[in-house]
């Protein structure tokens, strides 16, 4: 690991601020991915700033009968929410199927969303990784693939993104709050706040330089009954090859969003129109346009498949 300096903010802004004005500054809070990455020299930052002083780990409604989730709400405290556990049930079982109990007890929210990808060539720092250098290239095309991308692809990167509670967070359509090195808010809606990997899969998110994010927003329970089904090569501590988060109406209308198929969590509010008529009609719709390899194709149908267990379960 590379020496850097360190210093604890006192507030969000500050946090921001600080980040803004050191050029290589991260920031550090639960530290369960980017740690790991620090000791790789996948990351090497300078200066990290300790965001845990925050007071941002409240779980608080809103005026119009959300929730509102501090971003440095603790993965299982968020899961054990009574409020979490009733109406928005997706996200609990969804965090509860992401790592084990020791790194949900440290995991934070914001950190979940923005942890990095598990693709084996990002790790590995004898490859060309776009991710990890810029223009270097993507050892993944023409690699190993079986646990990447099948959709939202491109030349320069076929990685997916790793995270649980990002997907339920896309299906129960949340918002991510902000704040930037000059003390302005912002609130980025769940599906504009990751990015499909294009010429710059680098560039993960839309957060602008520095910015920092201090809560996630759920909007008031849509009912339904909650299905997050994690299909992994193991029972427990491993990826998703394919995740379903869905929320399924009695008409038989609802959402669904897909994990471990995408750069990003993956949800295509058109194809739900189908959720009605069956799984095959709706997975139809989400992975149009899908350009899987010849080790990674199975992923299509497993997601049919699934889906299709968790519509049964989820009218039964």
């Amino acid at each position: 690991m590379r020496s850097f300096t360190y210093e604890r903010a006192s507030s969000p802004a500050e946090a921001a601020a600080a980040a803004a004005r050191t050029s290589g500054a991260k920031f550090i809070a639960g530290g369960t991915n980017l740690l790991d990455l620090m000791k790789l020299e996948i990351e090497t930052p300078t200066h990290l700033i300790d965001v845990n002083g925050l007071a941002l780990d409240r779980i608080e409604a809103t005026p119009d009968g959300g929730l509102r989730v501090g971003a440095l709400a603790r993965n299982t405290d968020l899961a054990a929410d009574g409020r979490v556990r009733r109406d928005y049930a997706l996200l609990a079982r969804a965090l509860l199927a992401g790592a084990s109990g020791q790194l949900r007890n440290k995991a934070t929210t914001a950190g979940n969303l923005l942890q990095r990808t598990r693709c084996p060539y990002f790790y590995d720092t004898n490859q060309p990784c776009n991710k990890r250098e810029p223009g270097s290239g993507c050892s993944a095309i023409g690699g190993f693939t079986r646990q990447l991308a099948v959709i939202g692809t491109s030349g320069a990167c076929i990685a997916t993104h790793p995270s649980d509670m990002a997907v339920a967070m896309r299906a129960l359509d949340a918002t991510v709050e902000t704040v930037s090195p000059e003390g302005a808010t912002r609130a980025i809606p769940i599906a504009e706040f990751h990015r499909l990997p294009g010429d710059t899969p680098h560039v993960e998110t839309t957060l602008a330089p520095g910015e920092l994010i201090t809560a996630v927003t759920l909007p008031r329970p849509v009912g339904g009954t909650h299905v997050y089904r994690k299909v992994r090569d193991r029972a427990s501590y491993a990826f998703a090859l394919v995740s379903v988060a869905a929320i399924v109406q009695r008409d038989g209308s609802g959402r669904v969003a897909l994990g471990g198929v995408a750069h990003k969590p993956w949800r295509v509010e058109a194809a739900e129109a189908d959720m009605p008529r069956g799984a095959k009609a709706v997975t139809a719709g989400l992975l149009a346009g899908a350009q899987p390899t010849h080790e990674n194709a199975f992923k299509l149908p497993l997601v049919e498949r699934t889906l299709a267990a968790v519509l049964t379960e989820a009218r039964s």
